[in-house]
């Protein structure tokens, strides 16, 4: 680390962050200042990994998305984003953002204590689908996903299935096939929140690989538009492209 970069009033905010006590506007003014300083972004991924592993043995089946209150949980849902790496460094560049499309999706399957279905049997297909994923084979993983299908009654176990096939798609860099199935899983137009903002999130981000840039900003605005953990990142991807 670099001494003159050390700023101890911007680490006590990022460390309130995480801690998920700060307000809205709190929570603005402090993305202002990290989202295009390089020290401080690797700063508050470091904070936001080192919490997931502090309340990773406490509990051992949920990440950060069980929270109670509303804003706690909209700053967990942001850090998990941070630590996965969903959020790529940004330039300032001269009047306008500069974004790029996410690299990857982390594969690791979430489920929230609100609203998600109990049943197991869809997230048990998932982590199969995700374990062939890992190993490398992805034909087997897709055909996991299609096969199953049929077995799964819900629309919102459909739709978890095929946004993990768009997801194993997305990393492997066949971003028209990933944008295929994210969108199958959108037709299904459940009442899930998390799911549906997810979905365009992905969708709005392998349209920016394809540079279809109008379906990326239009995808996006719907992300933005649901108002959860990828409100404020999905913002400055639309502000970045409105002017491609």
């Amino acid at each position: 680390m670099i001494e003159s970069n050390i700023n101890n009033e911007l680490e006590k905010k990022i460390d309130q962050y995480v801690g998920g006590n700060l307000n809205e506007q709190e929570i603005d003014e402090l993305w202002s200042e990290v989202i295009f300083d390089d020290y401080y972004y690797d700063y508050m991924k470091t904070v936001a990994s080192l919490k997931g592993l502090a309340d990773g043995e406490k509990k051992s089946n949920i990440r950060f998305l069980n929270r109670s209150s509303t804003l706690q949980w909209l700053a967990a849902a942001a850090i998990v984003i941070i630590a996965s790496g969903l959020i790529l460094f940004n330039v300032y560049d001269e009047q306008q953002y500069n974004v790029q499309p996410i690299n990857s999706i982390e594969l690791d399957y979430y489920r929230s204590a609100e609203g998600f279905t109990e049943s197991t049997d869809v997230s048990e297909i998932i982590m199969s689908v995700i374990s062939e994923a890992n190993r490398g084979n992805i034909a087997s993983a897709i055909s996991i996903v299609e096969n199953s299908l049929s077995e799964i009654s819900s629309k919102e176990g459909k739709a978890e299935l095929l946004a993990t096939a768009g997801s194993i798609y997305y990393n492997e860099g066949m971003y028209l096939e990933a944008t295929e199935y994210f969108e199958r899983s959108l037709d299904y137009e459940i009442e899930n929140v998390i799911i549906q903002e997810q979905n365009y999130w992905y969708l709005g981000n392998a349209y920016f690989q394809l540079n279809r840039i109008e379906e990326a900003r239009n995808t996006l605005e719907k992300a933005y538009q649901l108002n959860g953990a990828y409100s404020r990142v999905a913002e400055r991807y639309i502000q970045a492209l409105a002017s491609e």
